[in-house]
């Protein structure tokens, strides 16, 4: 059966969907991560706060975002009381700028 012109376009982009970042391309850690490119860093109170996460479901997802290298989880205690405090790494800034060309090349076509 041949390919039509359209139907190749469209495996182009589906080729090109495959290689997103599955860790960045969840909503919730997509959120986190453009929330922490614009910020120093952020306290798990803000995130939950801003983002209106529940605190269980902000641990998970930060987890897998500091599994994969995008962000760092620092505890600490400030004035005796649990302080967390997120930050995006290098390594994360860089894979949020390729997510985002991924997403630019599906949407004008040039998977």
């Amino acid at each position: 059966m041949k390919q039509q012109p359209n139907s190749r376009k469209l495996m182009k982009k589906v080729k090109t969907m495959e290689m997103l970042d599955d860790v960045i391309h969840q909503p919730t850690r997509l959120r986190i991560l453009m929330l922490l490119s614009g910020l120093e860093e952020a306290d798990f109170t803000f995130l939950v706060n801003t983002l209106k996460l529940s605190k269980g479901n902000l641990s998970v997802h930060t987890s897998k975002l500091e599994a994969a290298g995008y962000i760092t989880i620092e505890k600490s205690f400030l004035n005796k009381m649990p302080h967390t405090a997120y930050r995006i790494t290098d390594l994360g800034r860089v894979r949020l700028v390729e997510y985002w060309k991924t997403i630019d090349r599906i949407r004008m076509g040039s998977g």
